[in-house]
C-alpha cells in the first residue's frame, strides 16, 4: 500500500499556500475579476463606496433622524460615562483630530 502526500500547489499561489498552511483539504482557485466591474482597490471598492453613499442618501431622506439620536441617548449617567469612554478609546486608534 502506498501513502499519498498532500497535492503540492504551484509556487507563488498565495491563496492555495494559506489554504495549505490552515489545514484546507480543498483547493480553491482564486476568482478573477469579472471584466464588466471595476476593479476592487485597497481596502473598498467604487461599487461598496456607491452602494454605501446611495443608502445613506436614503437613509437621511425617509428617516426620523431626531428620533433616531434621542433614543440612542444614553438612560443613565453611568452609561454616559461608559459611552464617552468607549469614544475616547476608540479616538486613541485613531489618526483623526482629537
Amino acid at each position: 500500500m502506498t501513502r499519498r502526500s498532500p497535492q503540492q500547489q504551484p509556487p507563488g499561489d498565495r491563496v492555495a499556500q494559506q489554504q495549505q498552511m490552515s489545514g484546507s483539504t480543498g483547493f480553491q482557485a482564486p476568482r478573477q475579476p469579472d471584466p464588466g466591474k471595476p476593479q476592487q482597490m485597497g481596502e473598498g471598492s467604487y461599487e461598496g463606496t456607491r452602494d454605501y453613499q446611495e443608502r445613506t442618501e436614503r437613509y437621511l431622506d425617509k428617516a426620523d433622524v431626531k428620533s433616531d439620536a434621542e433614543r440612542a441617548r444614553p438612560r443613565s449617567e453611568e452609561e454616559a460615562r461608559e459611552m464617552e469612554a468607549a469614544e475616547r478609546e476608540g479616538r486613541s486608534h485613531s489618526r483623526g483630530e482629537d
